[in-house]
């Protein structure tokens, strides 16, 4: 007792403040430690076997091992046969599955949240998720509809005064949702709020705004869209290939399955594929041509005169590689040139997404984001890699491949007064006469 004494006389006091924090903290008893114990999650039930009962007697005398790579080759051909059918049915289906994608990744990551704190009873934390989600597809989607819809927007009276201002509402959207947020905050769960405050913000942050990069690069031609988005499925799938049949070697605690047999194996077959893919996909109009809105039709179009990016040229083979295989040059895309860093992308980088995945749910004690599709995980376990695809293509078209739109430079023309119009038609005028180019195009008339 003497030393326990003396121990506590050797140890300083506590700043005020601690103490105001310390004492704040005991509601009914409970203190601040007994509160971060409790925010723990608990072990999460042991998961039934979501797979479906066919399969399950079909493969009922294979081994765990075996029974699981059947079920996961069996559901990935329907994921990507389902794929095929909505490339075949058009860019605007295929903004709606982002879109459909975007909302169930949003829920699968809000509901572990809720699930996690759901003993708390917080205040509006769910109403407030979505609310969030809305006003933010609100402001990403309309400026979407105003950079591509122009013409549409200008001709329609209410179209154009939401296009105005856009922003203002926007912004008066988000702000109705924060002091929502102010008004519900409880005394004894400010610290939980305000975490889950943090959790749905980092969540839009990761799943709506890379899922709006998504729809910026299917403008851009559905080849942007379909070759990055395959080339981390066909990863995917000939990583877990070569690590399943040859892999011995770990790669990453984080996901003790994953080898560097399946990562380098990976690599290499995932660049050979974008280079077969983007060759077929290049010769096509419909994959290569930005996708517009045709107003006279009132529809989406994909039709146009290829760029030099997918037109055919004829390219030397250095003279080390000419030894080899007897070519000097070869005819190919330049798009083909691009393939190879989006598919290097795809299988160096694009896994640390997946790892990434597998750390959050490891810290939450969690297999699997849900049981959507069985033997794969949820939706989101499917699309951890493809968002960070999605940004790097965005970020690659915009520093390495698109130049100015001149159909977007008229449309903004039209909108401006007859005054404006005219003087931009006297510098123009001006400018072309200076540099000789009006005069030759007269000559040739």
């Amino acid at each position: 007792m003497t030393e326990l004494r003396q121990r506590a006389a050797r140890e300083p006091d506590a700043p005020p403040e601690d103490k105001e924090l310390e004492s704040e903290a005991k509601v009914d008893g409970e203190t601040a430690s007994d509160s971060e114990s409790r925010v723990e999650p608990a072990p999460p039930p042991t998961s039934a076997d979501d797979t479906p009962e066919v399969l399950n007697r079909a493969l009922s005398n294979l081994s765990s091992r075996w029974k699981n790579w059947w079920v996961r080759g069996i559901l990935t051909l329907a994921m990507i046969a389902f794929f095929f059918i909505i490339i075949y049915l058009g860019p605007m289906v295929l903004m709606m599955i982002v879109m459909c994608v975007q909302i169930k990744c949003f829920h699968e990551i809000i509901t572990i949240g809720y699930n996690v704190y759901h003993s708390y009873d917080l205040p509006w934390f769910r109403t407030l998720s979505w609310y969030f989600l809305l006003c933010v597809n609100y402001f990403f989607y309309g400026e979407t509809v105003t950079d591509y819809f122009f013409t549409l927007v200008q001709r329609e009276e209410p179209l154009r005064i939401l296009s105005k201002y856009h922003r203002f509402i926007s912004f008066t959207l988000y702000l109705t949702g924060f002091c929502m947020f102010v008004l519900s905050l409880v005394k004894k769960h400010y610290r939980l709020q305000f975490y889950m405050f943090g959790w749905t913000h980092v969540t839009l942050l990761i799943v709506v705004t890379q899922s709006h990069l998504v729809i910026h690069n299917l403008f851009e031609g559905m080849i942007w869209f379909i070759v990055p988005i395959s080339c981390v499925i066909c990863n995917d799938i000939m990583a877990y290939m070569f690590g399943f049949f040859f892999g011995r070697t770990p790669l990453i605690k984080l996901s003790p399955k994953k080898t560097w047999e399946g990562f380098i194996g990976g690599f290499f077959a995932t660049v050979v594929f974008g280079l077969l893919l983007s060759y077929v996909m290049s010769a096509y109009r419909c994959f290569v041509c930005p996708v517009e809105y045709n107003n006279d039709t009132n529809s989406f179009t994909v039709d146009c005169e290829p760029s030099d990016l997918f037109r055919l040229q004829e390219y030397s083979i250095p003279g080390v590689i000419q030894s080899v295989i007897g070519w000097k040059t070869v005819r190919m895309y330049p798009f083909q040139i691009h393939s190879i860093a989006l598919s290097t992308f795809a299988s160096l980088i694009g896994p640390f997404g997946g790892f990434f995945a597998s750390g959050f749910k490891r810290a939450f004690k969690i297999k699997d984001f849900a049981n959507t599709i069985p033997g794969h995980g949820g939706i989101m376990d499917r699309f951890d890699c493809q968002y960070l695809m999605a940004t790097f293509v965005n970020v690659y078209i915009a520093s390495f491949i698109r130049g100015p739109n001149p159909s977007k430079l008229i449309q903004q023309f039209l909108t401006l007064r007859p005054d404006q119009q005219l003087h931009i038609f006297n510098t123009l005028k001006s400018h072309l006469t200076d540099k000789g180019m009006l005069t030759a195009a007269t000559e040739d008339e």
